[in-house]
């Protein structure tokens, strides 16, 4: 992965508005937090979610934000430092914290993930 260029994302980006799309989105501190007892593991995630995006936006200087307007709502990703169109034509973003742990991953691709 390389270093988000915010023009080039949003160019991958407008590539999938107006298409039905896979979704895959989750975040986490992951369970290293679990060792700090002030702190809570937590995360989110899902998979294989088929929206379909009226519009994207990519925000920010960095780490950067990510907007997807879809018929229903919105898909809101934030923390994003990284990205790469993978061999299958996949939009593969992800954030990773100081450490370079994974904070959030968000990808889109035509056909669904496995």
């Amino acid at each position: 992965m390389k270093q988000i260029n915010s023009r080039e994302v949003q160019e991958v980006l407008e590539g999938f508005t107006g298409k039905e799309v896979f979704l895959h989105l989750e975040t986490t501190n992951g369970a290293y937090a679990a060792q700090d007892k002030e702190k809570r593991a937590v995360g989110a995630y899902i998979r294989n979610a088929k929206i379909t995006i009226l519009n994207a936006m990519i925000k920010g200087n960095g780490p950067f934000r990510i907007g997807l307007k879809t018929n229903d709502g919105w898909v809101y990703a934030e923390g994003l430092t990284d990205w790469e169109v993978d061999v299958k034509d996949r939009l593969l973003i992800a954030g990773h914290d100081a450490e370079g742990k994974l904070a959030v991953a968000l990808q889109i691709s035509i056909t669904p993930f496995k």
